[in-house]
């Protein structure tokens, strides 16, 4: 309870800093909250649904390498995913999914069901720059858990511009 708290009243506190500050500043707050919750705290993967804080910070601190897509297709399959859990703007990731699915010529249902990549994406299997595999449908839903779903879609989002651009 007294770290659901300080979490709460940690995110509170970066949400007061406000809109202005710098989104590197904002995600060192927030790394920086999620240590000290981390260093206090022991909670597991399985008594909260999802990863460790510990896990969780981890993930935010490693940058774009864990939280961008290794491919196009699995790019695409991830807008479609944060688009439907509104972890992005529908409107931006449905168009930039179907610009980069136009690109790749998955234009057609049948084409996209074809392609593994693509159908991991859509189910929240991010295939990482580094190598690794993660699952955001069941990395939990704490605040630190919503704010690494929102950042791989942030981070696949530009990635998408810039394959269409």
């Amino acid at each position: 309870m007294k770290t659901h708290f300080l979490l709460s009243a940690a995110l509170s506190a970066l949400l007061v800093t406000g809109a202005a500050q710098a989104a590197t500043s904002w995600q060192d707050s927030l790394n920086s909250a999620a240590s000290q919750l981390s260093a206090g705290n022991s909670t597991t993967s399985s008594q909260t649904g999802g990863l460790s804080l510990s896990s969780l910070t981890g993930l935010l601190n490693s940058g774009t390498d864990s939280l961008s897509a290794s491919n196009m297709n699995n790019a695409a399959g991830i807008l479609e995913y944060c688009a439907k859990e509104k972890l992005a703007s529908m409107t931006d990731a449905t168009n930039i999914k179907n610009q980069v699915l136009g690109k790749l010529g998955l234009e057609t249902p049948q084409e996209q069901q074809q392609d593994t990549n693509y159908l991991e994406g859509i189910q929240g299997l991010l295939n990482a720059n580094n190598g690794q595999q993660l699952n955001l449908e069941t990395i939990g839903n704490t605040p630190l858990a919503k704010k690494v779903k929102a950042q791989a879609c942030d981070f696949v989002l530009k990635q998408g511009l810039s394959f269409i651009s």
